[in-house]
């Protein structure tokens, strides 16, 4: 009986020691997206930012129409930035998921008996 009892607190002890891998892959997997989605938002944010200020300043009917191609040009880096993040954050995921792979298909195995008695 003391046999299972040990055999089962060596299989529990696996558990939660890859339960407690695979919660700590996806948090630093959530926070690696989060850090790739700020960092691309920092940077249209900016760019953006930019432009009003150059739209802003623009006075004259010759000036607006100068930074209609740059507003196009910004409008298309943003989303060329939006669409890069999210190639990275579906590479990273999936990074993710064969550690979690990997994590789940590795087999639990009992200690082996550190004495040689029988019943």
């Amino acid at each position: 009986m003391s046999a299972q009892f040990n055999d089962f607190s060596s299989y529990t002890q696996q558990l939660a020691a890859a339960a407690n891998r695979a919660n700590r892959l996806t948090l630093e997997n959530a926070e690696s997206v989060f850090g790739v989605q700020l960092r691309t938002l920092e940077r249209n944010t900016n760019a953006t930012a930019g432009f009003f200020g150059e739209l802003a300043q623009a006075g004259a009917q010759v000036d607006l129409q100068a930074l209609l191609p740059k507003g196009m040009q910004l409008a298309r880096d943003n989303f060329e930035r939006l669409a890069s993040a999210g190639q990275e954050v579906i590479g990273l995921n999936l990074k993710t998921s064969e550690a979690l792979g990997a994590l789940a298909s590795q087999p639990f195995t009992a200690t082996p008996k550190a004495s040689g008695k029988t019943r």
